[in-house]
């Protein structure tokens, strides 16, 4: 999903502080980045793919706040950028379904193999290590739609609500009433989160 810069804004006015971290593990085009970074936070982000990472690049004060990496290695490129904790997290994986979807979106669409179950596993992975940079107090606000493709509902944001619970706790769901749904999404949905005290 593209994140309209209100919402981005809405999410970061209420749940960071100027001067806090804003983490975006999957940046896309930037627009975390660039409104958190307006608004006086702090930012990082990560993206695997050249040409997004460098679009994302243009938008900002600070270019050097996008890494280009893969997000499965977050907890080293984290080191790598001496972070330190992150206050808010405001993401949106790409997305897979369960059906016809040979390419790894994961790995910039430039691998066939794996499939939804490994999909999940690796964004769980991501998770892991957000969970491990996250501040006792930070939030963590995912992105995720519910989809049907030819006939077949894949439930994306219940599956990644479930599989990112196993590493922080879910605290609220707000679902995004657009005047109208993008083709093939049935429900699109803010996922907020919080450290488990384990």
């Amino acid at each position: 999903m593209h994140f309209t810069e209100s919402l981005v804004q809405t999410v970061v006015e209420r749940l960071s502080r100027p001067g806090d971290l804003v983490l975006d593990p999957f940046a896309g085009f930037g627009t975390t980045l660039l409104v958190a970074e307006r608004l006086g936070r702090r930012v990082l982000g990560v993206e695997l793919m050249p040409e997004r990472a460098a679009h994302a690049r243009s938008r900002l004060v600070d270019p050097t706040t996008v890494v280009e990496g893969d997000a499965g290695r977050l907890s080293a490129l984290l080191d790598e950028q001496r972070a330190g904790p992150v206050d808010l997290v405001l993401t949106s994986p790409p997305y897979r379904t369960l059906n016809d979807h040979p390419d790894d979106p994961l790995q910039a669409y430039e691998r066939e193999d794996g499939d939804y179950a490994s999909y999940l596993r690796d964004i769980g992975a991501v998770f892991t290590d957000v969970a491990r940079a996250l501040s006792p107090e930070g939030r963590v606000v995912v992105n995720a739609a519910n989809i049907t493709h030819r006939g077949v509902l894949t439930p994306l944001a219940w599956d990644l609500a479930r599989v990112i619970g196993r590493h922080l706790t879910l605290v609220q769901e707000c679902y995004l009433a657009w005047d109208s749904l993008p083709p093939d999404i049935t429900g699109d949905y803010l996922l907020v989160f919080a450290a488990s005290r384990r």
